[in-house]
């Protein structure tokens, strides 16, 4: 016999559901929660996925750019909205069309690693996450992306 712990519903904030489980203290690490309470559920089994990660924040309401972040790292996240312990939207994250100061640019003769400019990438593939620099040209695929 399987025993199952159960996780207390937030009344509000976040839950960042269908993680791939390898980034999933990524974005805890990225959204800088480390002082929200917040639950997070690693390598649980998931009918859509074989195994997915889970993050719920209370009282946090993500920004355009935390959203977009997490568009590139997981997009196959879905992210809920909790008020009043009802899910009032949910949504899967949307890469998009030009990522503007989130990324940092791995080629380090870019100007953006050597003189006070902000990065801004141009998505080339959606599909696979390959992002292009804007002032450099250098394509960064998933693995390589380093969020700021």
């Amino acid at each position: 016999m399987m025993k199952e712990m159960r996780v207390p519903a937030i009344a509000n904030g976040t839950v960042i559901d269908h993680i791939p489980p390898n980034v999933t203290l990524k974005i805890v690490d990225i959204l800088d929660v480390h002082k929200e309470l917040l639950t997070i559920g690693m390598n649980l089994e998931s009918s859509k996925y074989r195994k997915k990660g889970i993050i719920k924040i209370a009282d946090k309401f993500l920004t355009e750019e935390e959203t977009n972040k997490i568009a590139i790292i997981a997009p196959t996240a879905t992210i809920n909205i909790i008020k009043d312990y009802n899910d009032v939207n949910k949504f899967s994250p949307k890469l998009p069309e030009v990522v503007e100061d989130i990324v940092r640019c791995t080629n380090p003769n870019c100007i953006t690693n050597n003189e006070p400019v902000k990065t801004k990438f141009w998505v080339v593939d959606k599909e696979n996450i390959k992002i292009k620099c804007n002032y450099c040209e250098r394509v960064i695929g998933r693995d390589e992306i380093e969020i700021k």
